[in-house]
């Protein structure tokens, strides 16, 4: 039974990374699941709610909640689309300003989660990742 536990080790890991996310992004005033959602629009430019719940696999309430608290801190914008539901989400001028901060922030956290193995299996483990999230997608 070792798929088992491979998708509890998983899970574990999860939210160890998540947790570990949140620490340092908290003196930022940010957690893990909105540095997310900001990352992806870096990433991607405006997307709609929609959008950016089914690239995050998050459910329509948390993520509302989520872009609600982002919007409140001034890090995004909500603009209307095509009809009266879609609402198109975008960083703010205040957001891409901080962003920087942010990233650095990230990546150390990053670094020094994945410095204790050698860059072939990062690779490695990206490269699974990858392959697995393209087949679940």
């Amino acid at each position: 039974m070792i798929s088992h536990e491979i998708f509890h080790t998983l899970h574990q890991l999860s939210r160890h990374l998540t947790n570990k996310q949140n620490e340092a992004l908290k003196p930022a005033g940010l957690y893990s699941s909105q540095w997310a959602v900001i990352y992806v629009l870096k990433q991607k430019g405006s997307l709609t709610q929609k959008q950016l719940c089914d690239y995050l696999s998050v459910e329509a309430p948390p993520m509302t909640r989520t872009i609600q608290r982002l919007v409140k801190q001034g890090y995004v914008k909500q603009l209307p689309g095509q009809d009266k539901r879609e609402k198109h989400v975008q960083l703010t001028d205040e957001a891409l300003s901080q962003y920087s901060n942010w990233e650095k922030i990230v990546s150390d956290v990053n670094n020094g989660l994945l410095s204790q193995f050698p860059e072939s299996s990062q690779k490695e483990l990206f490269h699974l990742q990858k392959t697995w999230l393209k087949q679940l997608v």
